[in-house]
């Protein structure tokens, strides 16, 4: 029976594994990464308040084929709707594979051509899916053709590769990114089990490339929904130079009910981390919510 039910999980919200995170999942079967990464029953039950789509983002992405602006100082530009992990507390775990995203050069002019015509826009997201399940040509074409931009103060690329997939992470491909002097890349690690020595040293191209790292983390309860897990998280970000910037009440996603920290809990974690964390290493407790003008503190 429960075989049945995970297929029906499958069908519903696909499953799939990097080879890299397979193995650790096989190290550890109980461990961080098995909780992210293989289906659960508890996908299937619908939670009252829970929607696929509580951001509206398929109206969003009308304004310009595979832009999304929710803000007036930065865009999102969907570049892929692939990543090498479909983590199973995913934001667009129910709409990534029916994402309009930006495949041609054409695509493209039309994107950048949206910048120039909103010049409060100073930022621009390169998210998905993940970009860096891109080829270096594609993302780097990508970052050029935003950064060449004079309103454009930074190009964010958000991915998880440095936590799924570190062998993507390549001196050449940080090179070059940092050679732009604009791209800043926000990953997502979620416990410390997973900064594995090969992470580590995918963060420290990046950074060694002049490109500032900062990770967006997800609260997730049975996973890092403690004062002591996050300390050891942060700690470890810390010393391998990546900021500690977010972390994230879940979104209220059909799907991820199972993982939501009670807004209490939360809440008395985040008071708790200052006497133990100093500022360098202190994220900040935020969630998003639909229609509101920016991420509200908890």
């Amino acid at each position: 029976m429960k075989s049945e039910k995970w297929e029906q999980v499958h069908a519903r919200y696909p499953v799939k594994i990097s080879a890299y995170v397979l193995e650790h999942i096989r190290k550890d079967p109980g461990g961080a990464w098995a909780r992210q990464a293989l289906p659960s029953v508890d996908e299937l039950i619908d939670e009252p308040g829970m929607v696929p789509d509580p951001f509206a983002e398929k109206g969003v992405a009308a304004c310009c084929y595979g832009v999304k602006q929710r803000f007036p100082n930065r865009v999102l530009v969907m570049t892929s709707d692939q990543c090498a992990l479909n983590c199973r507390h995913c934001t667009r775990k129910g709409l990534l594979h029916q994402a309009e995203v930006v495949l041609t050069a054409k695509q493209l002019a039309a994107a950048v051509a949206y910048v120039k015509a909103h010049p409060l826009v100073r930022e621009v997201l390169l998210s998905g899916g993940d970009p860096l399940m891109l080829s270096d040509t594609k993302v780097l074409a990508f970052v050029k053709a935003f950064a060449s931009l004079p309103q454009i103060d930074a190009v964010r690329i958000g991915t998880r590769m440095p936590a799924v997939n570190p062998a993507r992470i390549t001196q050449t491909l940080a090179k070059k990114l940092g050679a732009f002097k604009k791209v800043w890349v926000n990953t997502q690690f979620n416990h410390v089990s997973e900064l594995t020595p090969e992470a580590l040293c995918a963060c420290a191209l990046l950074v060694e490339a002049g490109i500032p790292v900062s990770n967006q983390s997800v609260l997730l309860k049975g996973i890092n929904d403690s004062v002591d897990e996050l300390v050891a998280l942060c700690s470890a970000l810390q010393r391998a130079r990546v900021r500690p910037y977010y972390v994230f009440q879940c979104d209220p996603i059909a799907g991820i009910a199972h993982f939501r920290v009670p807004l209490a809990k939360a809440r008395r974690i985040a008071r708790e981390l200052p006497k133990r964390l100093g500022g360098l290493a202190l994220p900040r407790f935020v969630c998003d919510r639909p229609g509101s003008p920016c991420k509200q503190e908890l």
